[in-house]
């Protein structure tokens, strides 16, 4: 059973097309449900980010491009757009790669710790909904005890250096100093508090957190000394922000660019900075138009985060040849796993076949046949039905040539002129 994994990632598509395809949480039981119900889909699990929605999977066949095929078909996006962009491992390099990822390899920020969080999530999402198996179940624990390897043996996680950081720097680009400016976070989750505390770490005057959930929103600020509002109560404070970073999991923009024309009125057009590191995207591009403001996404972040991954690169050497070594480790489990299965199944078919004409030699015994008769009757059944099959299959051999089989078959059952029968 093959071991796949496909999707898109911030290597391979900017973030107009990796937020069409990001999956809301809400809808991941449903996304799971549909990438299990296809025929070759036999165990499946989904890491979906910002950065990332890749799918991985134990499967029936090794076309993994198939697989991609009909699990897009059946959310109606168009095959032909989004292939360009997207990836498609199999075996080996699926194994790799989920190990890169679980350790911060892949990331845009080296060595970030958030994405084995999100891995976890994942499999525990697969697991609650039924569709986490041996295989896959066992991959994602292995990841994640490579990942905690990748940490502890090497300086992956020095630094302060992530999204919420890169974010913050981008503040100095535009302003000298924040202790006069404004903040408005969008969202209360991880991210948004990352954001705030190198907000406060660079000495904010004042941050609103703007959330569905107030209750939220509000439990954040009060450990943070700020505002809390309710994301419907935006359009009243938008004007008081100089700097707005968005990070919600909405899945359609939270503003446009008329919302920001308004507030830019009541601001008499004082610059603002907006940061989206949303996907989908909080803010809608348009925005980016307006002459007063300054709008950067995701992607925008990556030359800030190069800057300070120097040091993460070198370690990431060792967290690579860590990766090598478990991947091959792993490799040779599943490959001794898939040579067992063949012999318990036949073992089992043995088994089964022992058990049912044991049965009907002790009713025979039973009925009062002679004890000769109903041995003589059991040896010869038990060897027909054993045999049956593979003499069916040596015949079409011998009569197609094939003398590969036919020496197997040899080895096998170690057919050979001194044969003895005592074993």
């Amino acid at each position: 059973m093959p071991l796949v994994a496909f999707g898109l990632n911030h290597h391979t598509a900017p973030v107009s097309v990796r937020e069409r395809v990001a999956v809301d949480p809400i809808a991941m039981p449903e996304h799971l449900r549909n990438l299990a119900s296809l025929s070759a889909v036999r165990e499946v699990a989904m890491v979906s980010t910002c950065n990332r929605t890749e799918v991985y999977a134990a499967v029936d066949t090794p076309h993994v491009e198939d697989v991609a095929r009909h699990y897009f078909s059946t959310l109606q996006h168009d095959f032909q757009t989004i292939s360009p962009y997207l990836v498609n491992l199999s075996e080996r390099d699926a194994v790799r790669h989920l190990f890169r990822v679980s350790s911060g390899l892949d990331s845009l920020v080296l060595g970030e710790p958030q994405i084995l969080g999100q891995v976890k999530t994942a499999w525990q999402q697969a697991r609650s909904n039924g569709t986490l198996g041996q295989s896959l179940g066992r991959l994602f624990q292995h990841a994640f005890a490579v990942a905690k390897q990748v940490r502890h043996d090497t300086d992956i996680g020095a630094g302060a250096v992530s999204v919420a950081y890169a974010a913050v720097q981008l503040t100095g680009r535009l302003f000298d100093r924040l202790e006069d400016k404004t903040a408005l976070l969008l969202g209360a989750g991880e991210t948004s508090e990352l954001v705030l505390q190198h907000l406060r770490g660079q000495g904010v005057g004042t941050v609103i957190i703007a959330n569905r959930s107030v209750e939220r929103a509000e439990s954040l600020a009060n450990r943070f000394e700020a505002e809390a509002i309710a994301l419907s109560e935006l359009d009243h404070h938008l004007h008081r922000a100089d700097i707005l970073i968005a990070s919600t999991a909405s899945s359609r923009p939270v503003f446009g660019k008329g919302a920001v024309e308004t507030a830019l009125k009541r601001r008499k057009h004082r610059p603002m900075l907006m940061i989206d590191i949303a996907v989908p995207r909080d803010i809608e591009a348009e925005v980016a138009q307006l002459d007063d403001v300054f709008l950067y996404t995701v992607d925008d972040l990556e030359n800030i985060i190069d800057s300070g991954q120097q040091g993460r690169r070198e370690a990431a050497e060792l967290g690579e040849s860590i990766v090598e070594k478990e991947t091959d480790s792993f490799m040779r489990w599943l490959a001794e796993r898939q040579s067992i299965n063949p012999l318990l199944k036949l073992r089992e078919h043995a088994s089964a076949i022992e058990e049912a004409e044991l049965a009907r030699a002790r009713a025979r015994l039973a009925a009062g046949q002679p004890a000769d008769d109903v041995l003589e009757r059991l040896a010869h059944a038990l060897t027909n039905k054993f045999l049956h099959a593979p003499l069916s299959e040596l015949r079409t051999a011998a009569q197609r040539g094939d003398d590969a089989t036919l020496d197997a078959a040899q080895r096998l059952f170690r057919i050979d002129q001194n044969h003895d029968t005592r074993d």
